[in-house]
């Protein structure tokens, strides 16, 4: 584990197990390089490097009020993959994490990265508009930021039932992942958390989508509550040059958890296609 400062002084924490080569997991709202635990310790013991950050403002880095935007997590991400000196990597994001990994892969990735993959990505955009009329109103997005300001305790703790489908008839609920969901999100910056939700909602990600030419493994969960496979996952494949993508029947927003051995099968069969 270590931290590195990037320019505008912020300290940004990262974890980097083992050698081989380097898969990088870029973590969902509002959580932190902790939620890939299952991701990591399979990779790691299938002989990869892998990486993780808490994104600014996230987990353990530093909880600074600005700089919240896609632009700066990709550059943050730069920072960090040119310290580590990374180079044939794979970029694989979850959620807002998604976001995050097209942009950087689009704007600073080139010779550095070999393949990509967006799990239950916000991507291409989130937000209902003219040019979007199937996506999630503002009022979503606005109602889910007055929560995160006033009320995040009970909030967050009560997002977790969508988030893993433990909503659905006849789910097994595990209370230790929601707890794990609740702490991981009690530990960020408030501020950050709050600006983060207008990066992941209203971010169009669409050009970042048409640039990248590195082959990318597009998978979602059909039965996702909280980035719904209609307007993400469906749309996300068509504009890619090189894409691949999975769905999968009945799996909910947080499947790297609760459908970890299914996901990481997946995501290793692609890495070594």
């Amino acid at each position: 584990m270590g931290k590195i400062t990037v320019k505008d002084g912020t300290e940004i924490y990262y974890k980097d197990w083992g050698t081989g080569q380097p898969i990088f997991f870029h973590h969902g709202w509002p959580l932190s390089s902790d939620d890939w635990d299952a991701q990591m310790m399979f990779f790691l013991n299938h002989g990869f490097r892998v990486i993780a950050h808490d994104r600014r403002g996230h987990g353990r880095s530093t909880q600074t009020a600005h700089g919240h935007n896609m632009d700066t997590y990709a550059a943050d991400v730069a920072e960090l993959t040119h310290a580590l000196d990374l180079k044939n990597a794979i970029h694989v994001g979850h959620s807002t994490g998604g976001g995050e990994v097209i942009r950087y892969v689009a704007k600073h990735g080139q010779g550095r990265v070999a393949k990509a993959v967006l799990i239950s990505a916000v991507t291409p955009i989130m937000v209902q508009s003219k040019n979007n009329p199937e996506g999630v109103p503002m009022s979503v997005f606005d109602e889910i930021r007055k929560n995160t300001a006033t009320q995040r305790q009970q909030y967050y703790e009560d997002f977790t039932l969508p988030f893993y489908g433990y909503n659905r008839a006849g789910a097994k609920i595990s209370q230790g992942i929601r707890d794990n969901w609740w702490r991981q999100g009690m530990i960020g910056g408030v501020k950050a958390q709050y600006d983060c939700i207008k990066a992941f909602s209203e971010t169009d990600f669409t050009e970042d989508l048409k640039r990248v030419d590195v082959p990318v493994l597009v998978m979602h969960g059909e039965d996702d509550q909280i980035v719904p496979f209609a307007i993400s996952g469906a749309k996300t494949i068509k504009l890619l040059k090189n894409g691949k993508l999975i769905s999968y029947p009945g799996f909910p927003h947080g499947m790297p958890t609760t459908q970890a051995e299914r996901i990481n099968a997946d995501l290793l069969a692609f890495i070594r296609a």
